[in-house]
């Protein structure tokens, strides 16, 4: 962490504790608009390949979103779906080799990531972009997810019909969002009073406590086959996270564990990419 982020790190901090002193209701709708606000937007210049895709474009919620298809009328379809503060455009090397399998490849940037229009973005939001890209383009039976795209397009699968001719990918995936939140309450060192506070407006928007969103609760529910890529040192999305889905011993999940690849370096990886265009 560099000095500047120190910095604003410092100040949010510190307008939260002001703001807790009058309403930790304030303070808790303060937080969770930071932890569905990205601090970084990948607009790195497109690789090559992207020079090859139809561009795309969907309104969701007000919001242009921008993506890209390869390979359209092909028989099956794969849709790709990227984490928190990342694009698209990082999951290069999968789109040709998608390709060959006679995949259409879609891939969309979420609500503020990318080239896509938005400020801030949750789980629900995510999950209705998924449904509506899948009205539109789909119907798509195959998804390669990273990190929070995991979790998402677990729990949108978990929540409508499929059966075990689906198939999903998960790298790194949000696997619990408590986890999720602990980090961040533990980054901004906000008290318990917030916690509370934050925890319940979770519930009154999304209908569930923090912990219902979980890959692990959602598992049992799903019919497709699951193909989990883990790394032993990934501090983002921790494995012990994993270890009590994996006891579970699902007879749809598979799951590929690494060691030393982290978070990211995991879908860049030859043997990671390699297993997950076998799996597909």
């Amino acid at each position: 962490m560099n000095l500047m982020q120190k910095i604003a790190i410092g100040s949010i901090r510190l307008k939260f504790s002001i703001i807790s002193l009058f309403s930790g209701k304030l303070a808790a709708r303060a937080a969770f608009q930071l932890f569905c606000t990205p601090q970084l937007r990948n607009r790195k210049t497109p690789p090559p390949i992207f020079d090859e895709a139809e561009d795309l474009e969907l309104v969701h919620k007000g919001n242009l979103l921008r993506g890209f298809r390869w390979n359209k009328g092909a028989e099956k379809k794969v849709l790709i779906v990227h984490g928190f503060e990342s694009t698209v455009l990082n999951f290069e090397n999968y789109i040709q080799p998608l390709m060959d399998k006679g995949y259409e490849v879609l891939a969309f940037d979420a609500m503020a990531h990318g080239r896509s229009e938005g400020k801030t973005i949750n789980i629900l939001q995510y999950q209705e972009m998924l449904q509506q890209i899948d009205a539109v383009y789909g119907p798509i039976r195959s998804f390669v997810a990273h990190s929070f795209g995991g979790l998402t397009t677990t729990l949108y699968l978990e929540s409508i019909v499929h059966d075990n001719t689906y198939r999903l990918v998960l790298i790194a995936p949000a696997t619990e969002t408590t986890t999720a939140i602990d980090q961040f309450f533990a980054i901004m060192k906000l008290h318990k009073g917030i916690r509370r506070e934050f925890d319940r407006l979770i519930e009154n928007i999304g209908g569930h406590k923090p912990d219902w969103f979980s890959i692990r609760r959602a598992a049992p529910f799903l019919k497709a086959q699951v193909l989990f890529l883990q790394d032993t040192k990934d501090a983002m999305t921790p494995y012990s996270d994993v270890i009590p889905l994996m006891d579970q011993k699902l007879p749809n999940f598979r799951f590929l564990i690494s060691e030393g690849l982290g978070h990211r370096r995991i879908y860049r990886d030859e043997k990671s990419s390699k297993a997950v265009i076998d799996f597909l």
